[in-house]
C-alpha cells in the first residue's frame, strides 16, 4: 500500500541494541530520521549474540536447544520483543514516542513452518495508526504468526526480511539495514586485499551475493526485496554510510563482488552403457529421487552425454556413494570443494568473462574442478585450500580494489 507521508525504516541488528551505549547510537539514528521529515519505524533483532543474556541461542539452550519446533519458536522469539520494549523504553526517555509491536501485532503474517516461516502477507494497519499519532513503532524482528496466532520465526537473519516486508508494505521511502560494518563489500575484507564497500548494487545482484554467502544481507531478505522491488540501504551504524541497493546497475562494471563458500562436495555420475532414451531418462530421474528423498539439496547441475554433475553442501561424498550405489553409474565424489561466485549485472554486456576468470585462477595455479554460470553469476568449483588465493586472483582481475 502506499504511504500518506514519506516513511523511513531502520532495522538494527542484535550487535546494534546489545549495550546502553550502541543504542544510543540507533536512537540517534531515529531522530535523524525523524528532524529528516520521515514517519520512522524501527524493526530490531535479539540484542547481542551468543552466551548474551537475551541473544537468540542463549534462549534456545533454556529449552534443551531443540529448534523449529512450536515451543521453540514461542522461545527465541522473546530475545526480539525484550530487545523492542527496552528500544522503545528508552526512546521515551529520550523524548521520542514510541510503543513496541510483536511481529503479529504488525501484522506479519505466515505459513505454519517453525523456524523458517514464509511471510505471506503483511497488514501495516496498526503500524499506520502509530504513524498517524507521530509515534515510533519499533517491532520485534524475526518473527510473526500463522493465521490462527501461532508464533512462528524467519530462520536465522530474519530481521532483515521483517524489515524489508514491513517497509514494501508501507511503501516506504527508505529502508536502510544497519549493522556493524558499512556495507556490502567486493570481497570479505578478513580475507581480501583491497575489498572495499560497493556503493550501489542492483536488487538482483545482491540477492546473487546473499545467495551464494555473502554475510552481510539475510538471503531471504535480499530474495524478497527483489520480488517486490523493495529498494534499500545496508549501512554501517556508527558511520551512517553504505550501500545502496535498488533497480539500477552499471553495466560498464562486469563485475561487482566476488564470494567464496567451503566445505562442498562435488559429485559426477557416469551412466552406463545405456541405448534407449527413455532408460537413461528414468535412470536420472530416480538417481534425483533418492537424492532429494535424503534430503540433500544441489547446486550447480550440469546433464550432458557425458553424465550428470552436481554439488551438494557438506562433505557428504561417502553419503551419495551410498545412496547410487547399486544403480548403473560410475559416482565419482570429490569432498574438500569450495564454490567462488563471481556476481556482476555488468556481464551480461561484457564478452570475456570467462576467459577472464579462467586466466586469474589459471595465474596462480588453482583448479577449476566445475564450472556453471547465470545471468549474472559465474560459479567456479575449486579447491578449499585454494578459495582465498582464487579469490584474491579474481578481485584483482576485475580491478575490485578501485573505488566506486
Amino acid at each position: 500500500m502506499t504511504a500518506v507521508r514519506q516513511v523511513a525504516v531502520l532495522k538494527f541488528g542484535g550487535t546494534s541494541v546489545a549495550t546502553p551505549e550502541i543504542r544510543a547510537q540507533a536512537i540517534a539514528r531515529v531522530r535523524d530520521a525523524l528532524d529528516g521529515g520521515f514517519a520512522t519505524v524501527a524493526v530490531v533483532s535479539a540484542m547481542g549474540r551468543v552466551d548474551d543474556p537475551y541473544a537468540t541461542d542463549t534462549l534456545l539452550a533454556l529449552g534443551g536447544g531443540t529448534s523449529a519446533t512450536r515451543n521453540a519458536d514461542l522461545l527465541i522469539a522473546c530475545g526480539e520483543t525484550i530487545a523492542a520494549a527496552v528500544l522503545a523504553s528508552e526512546l521515551c526517555e529520550h523524548g521520542i514516542d514510541a510503543v513496541a509491536l510483536t511481529g503479529a501485532q504488525a501484522g506479519i503474517i505466515t505459513n505454519g513452518t517453525h523456524g523458517d516461516a514464509t511471510i505471506q502477507s503483511v497488514d501495516p494497519h496498526a503500524v499506520l495508526g502509530l504513524l498517524d499519532r507521530g509515534a515510533v513503532p519499533v517491532i520485534a524482528g524475526f518473527q510473526g504468526a500463522t493465521g490462527d496466532g501461532i508464533v512462528t520465526t524467519l530462520g536465522r537473519g530474519g530481521t532483515d526480511l521483517s524489515a524489508i516486508a514491513i517497509g514494501h508494505a508501507l511503501g516506504a521511502e527508505r529502508v536502510d539495514i544497519y549493522t556493524d560494518v558499512s556495507g556490502a563489500m567486493t570481497a570479505d575484507p578478513r580475507r581480501i586485499e583491497g575489498a572495499h564497500t560497493i556503493e550501489r548494487a542492483s536488487l538482483d545482484e545482491m540477492t546473487e551475493l546473499a545467495e551464494h554467502g555473502a554475510k552481510v544481507m539475510h538471503r531471504k531478505a535480499a530474495d524478497y526485496a527483489r520480488r517486490t522491488n523493495t529498494a534499500y540501504s545496508i549501512k554501517g551504524l556508527a558511520t551512517d554510510v553504505g550501500t545502496l541497493v535498488d533497480d539500477s546497475f552499471d553495466r560498464h562494471r562486469p563485475v561487482t563482488g566476488v564470494t567464496a563458500s567451503g566445505g562442498v562436495t562435488w559429485v559426477r555420475a557416469i551412466r552406463g552403457d545405456i541405448e534407449n532414451q527413455e532408460s537413461r531418462m528414468q535412470l536420472e530421474l530416480e538417481m534425483f529421487r533418492r537424492v532429494a528423498d535424503a534430503n540433500i539439496s544441489i547446486d550447480q547441475v550440469t546433464i550432458n552425454q557425458a553424465g550428470v554433475c552436481f554439488v551438494v553442501e557438506g562433505e557428504r561424498g561417502s553419503d551419495v556413494r551410498r545412496l547410487l550405489g547399486d544403480l548403473n553409474l560410475a559416482v565419482r565424489v570429490r569432498d574438500g570443494c569450495s564454490k567462488l561466485s563471481v556476481v556482476g549485472a555488468g556481464m551480461r554486456y561484457a564478452p570475456g568473462v570467462i576467459r577472464d576468470i579462467v586466466t586469474a585462477l589459471s595465474r596462480v595455479n588453482v583448479e577449476i574442478i566445475h564450472c556453471t554460470d547465470s545471468n549474472i553469476t559465474v560459479s567456479v568449483l575449486i579447491p578449499q585450500e585454494d578459495a582465498v588465493r582464487a579469490e584474491q586472483a579474481v578481485h584483482d582481475m576485475f580491478h575490485l580494489d578501485a573505488e566506486d
